[in-house]
């Protein structure tokens, strides 16, 4: 629907132009004014889209009215009307913007045809309005796709450097100099629970998807608050939006703050360390609150343990597992520490070890000792039969499934790749965990998804580019991208030519075949 407003000092003119444009267009929505201020007053109730405006009027003119409209709405189009076929006023209306004049008197024809071009403008504008709000839209579902992904990968897998650099780019992250991980534990998986957290912690961090009863969240450091004035309150702003949810039993750790993506991966780990007691009075803990925890031994060392028994769980390598927890005891025992302490520690390790386990998809209970241990040889006997509990549910879980799963995975993305095609999406599609979809891909194929979904969208966009009647913009979104800027990007990282140098070299190498041809 288009407005439509005419201003003119004479009534019989005003008439008689809406006469001839709603039998023309009878879709319009016509409205009048005798006068320039009028006119003003009008386009604020009114709306137009387009006012057709006398110039000459007793009071304030054409012109000035248009200048004045114009400041609060350029959007309106504006065409001029006047019996004086001068030089000087058609220069002026066209400074102002104006879109085209009209002479009085006009033939209904040419009001017609002059209108006529002005609404098709405004229908073209409408349209690439609504494609933009379109396209806005696709690109915001993205970026909350990337920004799982991100958080999955850095904390459990690796994400290729130059995807990154990219992806935080498009995610507009103004910092990542300092940052610490925060473990929701969401005993019921809410989809408000989960939006308002996003929107929440949109601004300081990026938030993971929910894997079992555990939301990951990579929060960057603000340089203006202390570090736990900055988690305290963020952790607090957590907790009240689960309480208007009516969500109860929620629960967050807070790992340490790291300097690099690399490091990131020990803050989640001290996160979950964080949240073992989960019955506190206080419903969020630090890592460095956690008693004994680092008195014990050498802190790094025990952090670097931690970590590599975590990584190898999710590689399936649990030689490695048992022989890291046997050298943990081995060294409690040596350095004297009270069984009591020792226990303690190694069954905060099996809880990690459990903890990863339920990230991959494994459903396991909570390893506990059933009595008090009286020797460090029943501490080392209990513990491995703790592991080999683990292991078993490990290797029925994932037993004859990979070869499978990884064909399905790889056919799934070629089919898909012009789509939206998030790591936990493909999970549901096999009903595995994000995490072990990320590990089987890199030990399987020797590259991460999003290597893999890359190759597929550039391999179709290299044939997409041979056809000269598609244009750069059409097959970056053909493809699966949502920002050309950003598909150019990708496309000149993996080809070393950007799309338009590409199909440059194709154009040349068809000409040359083309010459070869010709000279036989």
């Amino acid at each position: 629907m288009i407005k439509l407003l005419i201003v003119d000092d004479e009534q019989i003119e005003r008439e008689g132009m809406q006469a001839i444009l709603q039998n023309a267009f009878p879709t319009l929505v016509i409205e009048q004014a005798k006068n320039g201020k009028t006119a003003i007053e009008k386009t604020v109730s009114f709306q137009p889209d387009i006012i057709l405006m006398d110039i000459k009027m007793p009071g304030m003119s054409g012109l000035e009215a248009v200048e004045h409209i114009s400041k609060d709405y350029p959007h309106i189009k504006f065409i001029m009307v006047t019996a004086y076929d001068t030089f000087k006023f058609v220069q002026q209306a066209i400074k102002l913007g104006a879109k085209d004049y009209l002479l009085k008197p006009s033939k209904a024809s040419e009001i017609a045809e002059t209108i006529g071009k002005v609404l098709k403008q405004i229908e073209v504008e409408k349209q690439h309005l609504a494609t933009s709000i379109l396209q806005k839209e696709a690109l915001q579902k993205t970026l909350a796709l990337v920004e799982t992904d991100i958080v999955t990968q850095l904390l459990f897998d690796h994400v290729h450097e130059v995807h990154l650099d990219m992806l935080v780019e498009m995610l507009d992250i103004q910092t990542m100099d300092e940052m610490f991980v925060m473990v929701v534990i969401v005993p019921t998986k809410s989809e408000n629970l989960y939006a308002a957290i996003k929107e929440k912690v949109r601004q300081s961090g990026l938030v993971g998807a929910i894997y079992g009863s555990q939301l990951p969240i990579i929060v960057f450091r603000n340089p203006d608050q202390s570090f736990r004035s900055q988690a305290v309150n963020l952790a607090r702003q957590i907790l009240s939006i689960a309480k208007f949810e009516q969500e109860s039993g929620l629960f967050i750790g807070i790992g340490n703050v790291y300097r690099s993506l690399d490091e990131v991966r020990q803050s989640y780990q001290e996160s979950l360390m964080a949240t073992m007691d989960t019955t506190l009075p206080v419903k969020y803990k630090f890592y460095s609150d956690v008693p004994n925890l680092n008195k014990m031994y050498n802190g790094q060392l025990h952090k670097q343990r931690e970590q590599e028994i975590s990584d190898s769980v999710r590689l399936g390598d649990w030689e490695q597992v048992l022989n890291k927890l046997m050298d943990i005891i081995h060294y409690y025992e040596i350095e004297g520490y009270s069984l009591l302490q020792s226990q303690q520690k190694i069954l905060e390790v099996l809880w990690i070890v459990s903890r990863t386990l339920n990230e991959l998809g494994v459903e396991t209970v909570t390893p506990l000792y059933s009595f008090q241990i009286q020797d460090y040889r029943q501490l080392r006997s209990e513990t491995g039969m703790l592991l080999d509990r683990m292991k078993d549910k490990y290797i029925e879980h994932f037993e004859h499934m990979e070869s499978d799963t990884i064909l399905n995975l790889k056919q799934y993305i070629i089919e898909h790749s012009h789509e939206d095609i998030s790591l936990e999406q493909l999970a549901k599609k096999v009903n595995l965990s994000p995490i072990y979809i990320s590990k089987i891909f890199k030990e399987k194929l020797g590259i991460n998804y999003i290597d893999f979904l890359t190759e597929c969208r550039i391999d179709q966009a290299k044939k997409l580019l041979a056809d000269p009647e598609k244009s750069i913009k059409e097959i970056t979104f053909e493809v699966g991208y949502h920002e050309p800027n950003y598909f150019s990007k990708v496309f000149k990282k993996v080809c070393n030519l950007t799309p338009k140098e590409y199909r440059n070299t194709l154009f040349r190498k068809k000409s040359k075949v083309m010459e070869t041809e010709l000279k036989r």
